[in-house]
Formats: structure tokens, C-alpha cells, sequence
């Protein structure tokens, strides 16, 4: 009995070391990128374009790289979608009975989800320039859609299996075909936890560099077609901070602000959409 109360006492002071370490580490952050680019931050880098030498400390702002990121990331996130919600239903209902296969099924996604986003960059690029594509907005959608497809049926999939198998039951019982169960009673029941997933695969699309700088190029401009390349506030954090220039590295942080505000922003718009969703099923 001593044993199990000094065990308990342990993992207590384990799990609240650990909860204030991660507090601790987003606070820092959080402060960091507040403290150094508040000041720099205005309506002004907000709403305007980049002008000559903005690079340099020169008037001018990211809307380019705000609309960029935005666009980039609601096409691969929609991509991702398509790709991830056939593919979570099929493995939770109709390979259910199929224990192996789902299991090969989800150390292969797994796999490529602990894949860096260097390589699917790397790997992308390496296609692109084989088939002649050049940097793009589609390209960038193309490869960070692949890269984030795994998060989100991983994410997906972890929500359909809490769904009771008593609904599955009852929709056979009712002559639904597994298409029906799958879309009808699943899906619907699982929404929430779906919304979630979608939620997770933007912001980890929004943030990404690696596959950005391969795929993507860089440009000034906010892109009027798929062909045309595009700028990301990831890159224009990245590019911003290895200038020697102090007023250009307090625009990074400023940078960083605004994705920070937007992944915010989208996080809790998703959660009263789940709290609104439970409250009206």
C-alpha cells in the first residue's frame, strides 16, 4: 500500500513537471515573438504589399505572403480532405473485420507521417523538375496536400474508431449498404472529432517551410493563377530573419505574430464549431 502511494505521489509530480514545462516552453515562445515584433507590427504591413528594398527596411508589408499562406494552405488542406475521409471510412468500416490489414494500414501511414516535410519537399521538387513543372502555387498545394494527408486520416481515424459499433449495428439492421453507414451515421457521428483533424492538417500546412521552399518559389506578388509562384509567411519569416537588419529581423517576429494570430484565430473557430455541433446533435 506504501508503495502504490509513493508510485502515485511520483507520476503526480511527474505529469505536473511536465504540464509546466510545456507551459513554460509556449509561454516563452509566445512572449518571444510578442516582446520583439509587437512594435514593429501596423495595419500598414498588414494591408500592404512589399515595396522596393522592404527587404532592406523599406516601406512595405506581407500581404502577399498572408494571402499566399492562406491560399496555399486551404488548397492542400481541401486536397487532403479528399484524399482523407474515403480513405478513414474504408479502413473503419469496411476493413474492420480485417484486423491485419488496418493495422499494415496504419504503420504505413505512420511511416509517412514521421517522414520530414525536407524530404517531401525534396521528393516533390525532384518530380517537379522531371515532368518540367516550375515552382508554383499548385505545386506547393500538390505536395503539401500529400504531406498532410496522413496527419489527417491518422487524426480521422482515431475518432472513428470511438464510434460505438452498436450504430454500425443498427444501420445494417435498417438495410444501409456500408456506403450509407459510412457517410450517414459515421461521418456524422464523428464530425467534431473530423473537424479537429481538418484543423490540425491547416495549421501544420499553414506552417510548414521545408516543403514551401522547394515547391513553391517566392514573389513579391499575390498569385492570379495555380502556375504563378507564391510567398508564404513561413518563407517570409525565414528570409526576413537572416538580414543583418534589425528593423527587417522585428518584421520577422511581426510575421510570426500574424501566423501565430491566424492559426489562433482558426483554432477556436473550430472549437465552437464542434461545441455547437454536439450541442444540436
Amino acid at each position: 500500500m506504501k508503495h502504490k502511494r509513493i508510485e502515485e505521489a511520483v507520476m503526480k509530480v511527474l505529469m505536473i513537471a511536465a504540464t509546466l514545462l510545456i507551459a513554460f516552453a509556449l509561454g516563452s515562445i509566445l512572449y518571444s515573438i510578442v516582446a520583439k515584433g509587437f512594435r514593429y507590427l501596423s495595419w500598414d504591413m498588414i494591408s500592404s504589399l512589399p515595396k522596393g528594398g522592404y527587404y532592406f527596411g523599406k516601406e512595405g508589408g506581407v500581404l502577399n505572403a498572408i494571402i499566399g499562406s492562406l491560399y496555399l494552405a486551404l488548397g492542400a488542406t481541401f486536397l487532403a480532405l479528399i484524399i482523407s475521409v474515403p480513405t478513414a471510412l474504408y479502413m473503419n468500416v469496411f476493413l474492420r473485420r480485417n484486423g491485419k490489414a488496418v493495422m499494415a494500414f496504419r504503420f504505413f501511414l505512420d511511416v509517412l507521417w514521421g517522414i520530414p516535410s525536407i524530404v517531401y519537399g525534396a521528393f516533390g521538387f525532384t518530380i517537379m523538375v522531371a515532368m518540367g513543372i516550375r515552382t508554383s502555387l499548385l505545386g506547393g498545394i500538390v505536395v503539401v496536400g500529400v504531406f498532410v494527408a496522413p496527419i489527417m486520416i491518422r487524426a480521422m481515424d482515431e475518432v472513428l474508431q470511438r464510434v460505438p459499433n452498436g450504430i454500425r449495428e443498427a444501420a445494417y439492421s435498417m438495410g444501409c449498404t456500408k456506403t450509407e453507414t459510412a457517410f450517414r451515421f459515421f461521418m456524422r457521428k464523428a464530425a467534431p472529432g473530423v473537424v479537429t483533424a481538418i484543423l490540425l492538417s491547416f495549421g501544420r500546412a499553414i506552417g510548414d517551410a521545408a516543403v514551401v521552399l522547394l515547391t513553391t518559389g517566392y514573389t513579391d506578388f499575390i498569385p492570379t493563377s495555380l502556375n504563378q509562384q507564391v510567398a508564404t509567411l513561413p518563407l517570409a519569416i525565414f528570409f526576413q530573419l537572416g538580414s543583418p537588419i534589425e528593423e527587417v529581423q522585428g518584421r520577422a517576429y511581426a510575421s510570426a505574430l500574424i501566423l501565430t494570430i491566424i492559426i489562433l484565430i482558426i483554432s477556436l473557430s473550430a472549437r465552437l464549431i464542434g461545441r455547437v455541433y454536439k450541442k444540436n446533435v
